[in-house]
């Protein structure tokens, strides 16, 4: 446990020795220093009014490593003039929370508001995290928990209903290097030394970072401690050095420009066209330069149902399980599990049969909006619905033999229309039997359905 007092210089990161950590010395102080989670923070948005009128309430900050849930607890003790506690799930018990409940209550006493933060938050059993019910319902304390996990999994349903839950963004390539370029101009970081480096330095930092802050700063703070030093005592980060600090080439990637979509391009351009290997060489070429590895998952998903869909059903849930699998065990132990959903893809039968089906039923929905739902689908629950013949005639599909009734569920004006078309490939073929089957029998065109 930790006890930080507004009065304790060891709080003002100005007074920091040479010798703590980048990190550390760079904390922002102030809202106007902090960087990123303009969602919550910027002018208008939930938290900033609640900061601004003095209403903080008890909270969770649900978001990635690195990204300011620490920083942020710190500056709204300092704003409302709280005593700030300092809680790790990680090292703390019961007996611990009891004595920072007796501080709180101390401080209750003389009229002195008590923050106390919890980091994971999600670490506490359901007896630990009950501890602290008591405390919140009366208003000893203010509880800022932190958590990389869902909160609705993780915390207490009791004590996640006495908090508002904040969801913290990992912050982008642009304002990591915004935070680094601020951090050599500022006497805390690198302001009274004069240091050289290429343009495209900083933003490689930033990319290889994966929106982490902290790890950003480490990174910056390792390439400057080894850079070459000249006789004037300025320092020079050379390339090569800065490959050696990321523990990779720094290669020529920006995450939000063309080369980003270039290469996500060529990945799923590959796996259409059935070539692991070429496949496989643009996913390492993604992750070797900092891409995230959430970001190519997301693409995998879409491209299971877009360009295989029911020709393998199996390929959809492959991709999520590669998403969840990246989201556990994060880089670079997830690029075995990523090559694994993208050489399956790649080699997946294939069908665009679902993708033709969309897009062709919202050119319809877009241009034929007036289109009517037909009655007989229609719900009843008012007796003038009633009146009015909604769900006169329809049939629960359920109650007949071949579970599907004679009727037409498209607007009168549609009814023709046919959407999804599916393939011969692979598993399709089976659905397709099963759809030219059941749409006779709705049609009338059959007495029997035989399955």
């Amino acid at each position: 446990m930790q006890q930080l007092s507004l009065f304790d210089t060891s709080n003002d990161y100005s007074l920091s020795p040479a010798t703590a950590p980048l990190a550390d010395r760079m904390r922002p102080q102030s809202l106007e220093d902090y960087v990123g989670q303009t969602h919550l923070l910027g002018e208008g948005k939930l938290l900033r009014q609640m900061l601004e009128k003095d209403q903080v309430c008890s909270m969770i900050f649900w978001g990635p490593p690195g990204v300011g849930k620490t920083t942020l607890a710190k500056i709204i003790a300092g704003r409302t003039k709280s005593d700030f506690l300092n809680f790790s799930a990680v090292t703390s018990g019961i007996k611990e929370i009891k004595e920072i409940m007796k501080q709180a209550e101390e401080n209750r006493n003389y009229g002195i508001r008590t923050l106390v933060f919890v980091d994971e938050i999600h670490r506490f059993n359901k007896a630990q995290q009950d501890a602290f019910l008591p405390y919140v319902e009366r208003g000893s304390i203010t509880l800022i928990g932190a958590t990389t996990e869902n909160p609705s999994f993780e915390i207490n349903g009791a004590l996640l209903s006495r908090c508002k839950v904040f969801v913290l963004k990992e912050l982008t390539a642009e304002e990591l290097t915004e935070m680094l370029r601020r951090t050599m101009t500022d006497k805390r970081g690198f302001g009274n030394m004069t240091v050289r480096m290429d343009e495209n330095t900083l933003p490689a930092i930033a990319a290889f970072s994966n929106g982490d802050a902290r790890k950003a700063l480490n990174t910056l703070e390792m390439a400057v401690l080894n850079g070459e030093i000249s006789h004037d005592s300025s320092i020079t980060i050379r390339p090569e050095t800065l490959e050696q600090c990321l523990g990779r080439k720094a290669l020529l990637y920006d995450k939000k420009g063309e080369e980003h979509y270039n290469l996500i391009s060529a990945l799923h351009k590959s796996m259409r066209n059935s070539d692991p290997d070429a496949a496989v060489y643009w996913l390492a070429r993604m992750l070797e330069a900092g891409e995230d590895p959430l970001f190519i998952a997301r693409r995998l998903i879409r491209f299971a149902s877009e360009d295989i869909g029911l020709a393998d059903s199996q390929a959809l849930q492959i991709a999520v399980a590669a998403y969840q699998a990246c989201h556990f065990n994060g880089m670079p132990e997830c690029n075995l599990n990523l090559t694994q959903a993208v050489v399956y893809l790649s080699l997946a039968p294939r069908s665009n049969a679902l993708y033709r089906a969309y897009e062709t039923a919202k050119a319809d929905a877009l241009t034929r909006l007036s289109e009517p739902v037909p009655l007989v689908i229609r719900n009843a629950p008012t007796q003038l619905m009633d009146e009015l013949h909604y769900g006169e005639g329809y049939v629960y599909a359920h109650d007949t033999a071949e579970k599907i009734a004679h009727m037409t569920c498209l607007p009168e004006g549609l009814k023709d229309r046919r959407y999804y078309l599916p393939t011969e490939e692979g598993n399709e073929r089976i659905f397709k039997e099963r759809l030219e089957k059941s749409r006779a029998f709705r049609l009338g065109k059959n007495d029997t359905l035989q399955q």
